[in-house]
């Protein structure tokens, strides 16, 4: 049995370690406090009895638990990442437990009227009864992804501690930097050297995804003209009034707010203009490939619509892709889906298959050559003040690592 102290007092000491990514740097990783965390994680890996632990000179983590049956067996990872968005704080987080919860709100800071409702953030109603760890309010958690590292290392933890469990070789790995899109840049394949991995790396218990966004940045920068507003008659060319134009052309129902599931979206995140410059920072998103290119080139062909309007060029748009679905690599695989599909169901985890509308350092991986699923790490509402975890969600997640192990080496013993 998973000790539920053990996971909270794990987990609460990777959180308090702030480990922060900063995309604006061009180091790897991009904040020197990421190496806090790296370096304690190699050294606790050490202590449970992993070997071959390595971290490198870009803080990339590496070990192995190796295999305790005679019969060959595939060898699996299982990776998660170290670092914590630089949308929110992750400065001195103050974890809250929240035993036996009512389902009720909870009051994450009284001094600011901060509160962490069910009115509003209806899957808390989903943990009534259980043990949640929160925020106080003013920090994120870091569940997104140290919920993932807690389960890892713990259940390479307790497989040590119980040789009765057999499986065959396991890998662990863990990344800096996931949160700015590099945690799968320098991440050797080849070293790992597992046949198929699994990110612990989502949300809701139960969660199993093996399809993602295909993704690319666009930046769009409008070309004006400053002339002294008393003399600007039919001279003046303010970029933000022809930003404003392209703005609007964009459908409007096609942005993240507005869509779900398999819909795909324009996302304009940030603007920057004065009169004679103005940039614009989209990203594109769509699961389907062909209304990936599509949503590319209309913004492509309204770029050079405003262009003949204006007679010139206004406007010049550099598009860039990101990643792509993973859902390529992992269908001529899909028994390593299966696999962590039946280890659910023996664990009586009613299994959510469904796409990620978000990315993964399993999509970069997938086609890198290593295919990896992502699977639940428990945690809700990431990248906010507002972010929760289960613990019973992580002790399940925790069950589920050891439940792929094992059956892995079950079907491969014949």
């Amino acid at each position: 049995m998973i000790s539920k102290a053990h996971i909270i007092k794990r987990f609460i000491g990777y959180v308090t370690i702030d480990t922060e990514s900063d995309p604006n740097s061009s180091t790897t990783p991009s904040t020197k406090k990421q190496w806090d965390l790296a370096n304690t994680l190699a050294e606790e890996l050490k202590q449970i009895g992993m070997t071959d632990v390595s971290i490198d000179n870009n803080a990339y983590i590496m070990a192995t638990l190796p295999s305790n049956v005679e019969h060959e067996v595939p060898t699996i990872g299982f990776i998660s990442h170290f670092d914590t968005s630089p949308d929110f704080t992750g400065a001195n987080v103050k974890p809250q437990i929240i035993e036996n919860y009512n389902g009720e709100d909870i009051i994450l800071n009284e001094a600011e009227n901060i509160v962490l409702s069910p009115d509003y953030f209806e899957d808390l109603l989903l943990y009534k009864g259980q043990t949640l760890i929160t925020t106080d309010g003013t920090t994120l958690l870091g569940a997104d992804d140290k919920a993932g590292i807690c389960e890892i290392v713990s259940a390479m933890e307790y497989l040590i501690k119980h040789p009765e469990i057999k499986h065959g070789e396991i890998r662990v790995g863990f990344t800096p930097d996931e949160e700015i899109g590099r945690g799968a840049h320098k991440f050797d394949v080849e070293k790992f050297g597992a046949d198929w991995a699994y990110t612990m790396d989502g949300s809701q218990i139960g969660e199993l995804e093996y399809e993602n966004f295909n993704a690319a940045s666009a930046v769009v920068k409008v070309k004006g003209k400053i002339v002294h507003p008393g003399y600007a008659k039919d001279k003046m060319v303010n970029s933000m009034y022809i930003a404003t134009e392209f703005i609007n052309s964009i459908p409007r129902l096609e942005t993240p707010e507005r869509t779900e599931g398999y819909q795909g979206f324009f996302h304009l995140h940030d603007i920057k203009g004065e009169v004679e410059e103005t940039t614009l920072h989209y990203i594109i998103r769509d699961h389907d490939k062909e209304h990936f290119e599509a949503r590319k080139e209309v913004m492509v062909k309204l770029t050079n619509e405003l262009n003949r309007q204006y007679g010139r060029e206004v406007i010049t748009i550099e598009i860039k892709d990101q990643y792509y679905n993973m859902r390529e690599k992992i269908e001529p695989v899909m028994h390593i889906v299966n696999i962590a599909e039946e280890a659910m169901k023996q664990l009586d985890i009613e299994p959510l298959i469904k796409a990620i509308r978000g990315g993964t350092d399993g999509s970069q991986l997938s086609y890198m050559g290593l295919p990896c699923p992502n699977i639940f790490a428990g945690g809700h509402n990431f990248h906010g003040r507002y972010e929760y975890v289960p613990v019973e969600s992580m002790i399940k997640a925790t069950e589920v690592i050891c439940k792929i192990a094992e059956l892995t080496a079950l079907k491969h013993s014949k």
